[in-house]
């Protein structure tokens, strides 16, 4: 059986900004390289790839994770049988510890709570909500059995791609496809504080000086490496469906190279694209490349930059790494955007995004096929 094996490889630059914060405010660095990098973690960014699936995916490829589980179902339960929304939240209750997704009782007048975020696919919470509404209707008791298959059959496509553990119940726990890496700055980076004041309206009318309030907001600006990577048979083992891990992987290929962690984001209004995205299918394992900047990108130069760097830092490091390991990946892909990024052109086939997805969708079809 061939190995399908995704690896996308983004330079991305962002001005000022404060994408990911720690607890005290301040932008997430880590050390590499023996320097100081800006850096964005792979939560930050998985929670932005799975916002920004709704704009790719349907709601029935979907899934939702909440706390607040019995209060979706007991939802779900109300719009398959009004005459019980009087019960729904009782049978919520019910279908839920069935599944051995509820251990406590919940507080008097308040929905079914779980202890941790359940991941669980629109379907699967439909499919919870009919047993409880067939149960209801028969005067019948929930069968335990049919509640965890309920729970763990019909994946949404989130949930294949970035897994779910429930400690609990483990199960009915689903490996995750999809890994994603820390974004770092290819390059040294030092936090900066902007000082501000706000402007009492009254005040200024008044022509009183002095300001409504002053603080101080910290950021960094940086020429980011970012790395994720797609297992396409894991992902087309846990949907078992060929149309859904190729609809899967082309909404992550956009969704990825499109998305951006919200923080500070009406301070810095620092939305950008990336400049290059490098696509490999492999057929052996995943290869991530940061490799490539453990020395960090020097000081822009007067007439190239840091992105024309970092490419041409990309682009012989990748040759680099597949010639001393014999690696040759099935196929490549690059987007990228004008001649500072040109470097990176030679490994593979250029397209714009668009085109790039579609081809490589295409490609994942005809490798996970009936014939597979």
């Amino acid at each position: 059986m061939t190995r399908s094996i995704i690896d996308v490889h983004i330079l991305q630059t962002v001005p000022p900004s404060n994408l990911n914060r720690d607890d005290s405010g301040s932008p997430k660095t880590a050390v590499y390289g023996g320097v100081r990098r800006a850096r964005v973690s792979s939560q930050a960014w998985k929670r932005a790839v799975r916002l920004a699936f709704e704009e790719y995916l349907d709601d029935a490829d979907l899934g939702e994770r909440t706390k607040r589980v019995g209060e979706a179902i007991a939802a779900r339960i109300s719009g398959l049988d009004p005459a019980l929304d009087s019960r729904a939240a009782a049978l919520a209750v019910s279908v839920l510890k069935a599944a051995g997704l509820l251990k406590k009782e919940p507080r008097k007048d308040k929905p079914a709570e779980t202890d941790y975020l359940l991941f669980l696919s629109h379907r699967q919470q439909q499919r919870l909500a009919e047993l409880a509404v067939r149960s209801a209707h028969d005067d019948t008791t929930i069968d335990a059995r049919t509640a965890k298959e309920a729970a763990n059959t019909a994946h949404s496509i989130d949930i294949a791609m970035f897994g779910r553990m429930v400690a609990d119940v483990s199960d009915i726990n689903v490996d995750a496809a999809v890994q994603v890496a820390h974004a770092i700055s290819v390059h040294h980076v030092e936090n900066e504080f902007d000082y501000f004041t706000a402007v009492d309206d009254r005040k200024y009318d008044l022509q009183e000086s002095g300001a409504g309030m002053i603080g101080t907001v910290e950021f960094n600006s940086s020429t980011l490496y970012r790395y994720a990577t797609i297992d396409v048979d894991r992902l087309h083992d846990t949907l078992g469906d060929p149309a859904a891990t190729r609809r899967a992987v082309e909404a992550f290929l956009r969704a990825y190279a499109l998305s951006m962690p919200t923080g500070k984001r009406n301070t810095f209004a620092n939305g950008t694209r990336p400049d290059a995205i490098v696509v490999h299918l492999r057929d052996t394992r995943a290869i991530n490349l940061v490799g490539a900047f453990e020395e960090p990108v020097g000081r822009a130069d007067d007439t190239r930059g840091r992105v024309a760097q970092a490419a041409r830092t990309l682009a012989a490091y990748t040759a680099e790494v597949h010639d001393a390991y014999g690696e040759r990946p099935a196929a490549t892909w690059i987007t990228h955007v004008g001649d500072r990024t040109g470097a990176l052109a030679a490994l593979g086939t250029v397209l714009p995004l668009n085109e790039l997805t579609e081809a490589v969708g295409a490609t994942i079809a005809g490798r996970i096929g009936p014939g597979r």
